[in-house]
């Protein structure tokens, strides 16, 4: 690990941070340093004292990472509970703190009466990973709902960005790695709670029909291309239940990887090259990742 001067901090800074407990797949190296800030404030002194030549990644649930077995250089930043608050701001406006997950989000939105942020109750992730990655389910997207942002840049400002400067694609933003999502607001529309929870037992019943819940998983493995389905490519090129050392292609849903219990991060990272390899082999397809992989090999 590379000695590096650390800004003082009222949150909590943890050196050689395990994080396999921190994400689906519970594997993985560890963090440099891992810092969970106290407030916004807290992450703002941070990150303008810290060398500006010192990575630094957000990590929210861990849901759709691999974290490598050699670990994560520099500064990992989770946020806790102070970054996890929902209010309603307007008849049909959440505002929503960076560490608040998707359940959170939608849960509140239906107490509130707000129809149109169920789709968000099957996104495994919080707030700030959603944002990121225009996170999306079941036909919406990020993209569908977002107002707008605030973003604690690497150099410690603070910058609340409108959805138009945020370079919105199928499961892409333009924000960079060093920069954190501390907050964002949902716009939704004016709906009766019963039928939003309708909705969300719904979504939530076809996710379990459809896929690997109760396995150590990391959500869906591969972007669909244009015009098609990762899952069918994947299933189509044989695949199904591939296994390399504990890690294996899902039986239930195949653009699913999962950890059987004894798999490394390289175990996991290798199945998903070889899938992509048989798929390019048998349709011609180049599959990019959805699952972002961080760290040292």
């Amino acid at each position: 690990m590379t000695t590096i001067a650390l800004p003082q901090v009222r949150g909590k800074l943890t050196a050689n941070a395990p994080l396999a407990p921190l994400v689906w797949f519970k594997s993985g190296g560890t963090a440099d340093w891992l810092f969970e800030p106290k407030d916004v404030a807290d992450l703002q002194d941070f990150l303008a004292g810290l060398a500006p030549d010192v990575p630094v990644i957000a990590l929210g649930l861990g849901s759709n990472l691999i974290v490598r077995d050699g670990g994560v250089p520099g500064v990992v930043i989770r946020l806790g509970k102070a970054f996890a608050k929902v209010e309603k701001t307007d008849a049909v406006t959440l505002n929503c703190g960076g560490g608040a997950s998707g359940i959170l989000v939608s849960s509140t939105a239906r107490d509130e009466g707000i129809a149109g942020l169920e789709f968000l109750r099957s996104i495994p992730g919080t707030v700030g990973g959603f944002v990121r990655m225009n996170g999306g389910a079941y036909g919406r997207e990020v993209k569908d709902v977002l107002i707008d942002c605030d973003v604690v840049i690497r150099s410690g400002e603070i910058a609340t960005l409108p959805l138009s400067e945020l370079g919105y694609t199928y499961r892409h933003s333009d924000l960079t790695d060093g920069c954190v999502v501390v907050a964002a607001r949902f716009r939704g529309e004016r709906g009766d709670p019963q039928a939003i929870q309708a909705e969300m037992d719904r979504i939530s019943a076809a996710r379990e029909a459809s896929q690997p819940l109760r396995s150590k998983t990391g959500g869906s493995t591969f972007k669909n291309p244009d015009g098609g389905k990762a899952w069918e490519l994947v299933d189509k090129a044989g695949c199904r239940g591939l296994q390399i050392g504990g890690a294996q292609v899902s039986e239930k849903h195949t653009n699913f990887l999962i950890n059987t219990g004894t798999a490394t991060s390289t175990d996991i990272e290798e199945l998903g090259e070889e899938v992509r390899r048989r798929v390019k082999d048998s349709a011609g397809v180049d599959l990019e990742w959805e699952i972002k992989r961080i760290g040292r090999k």
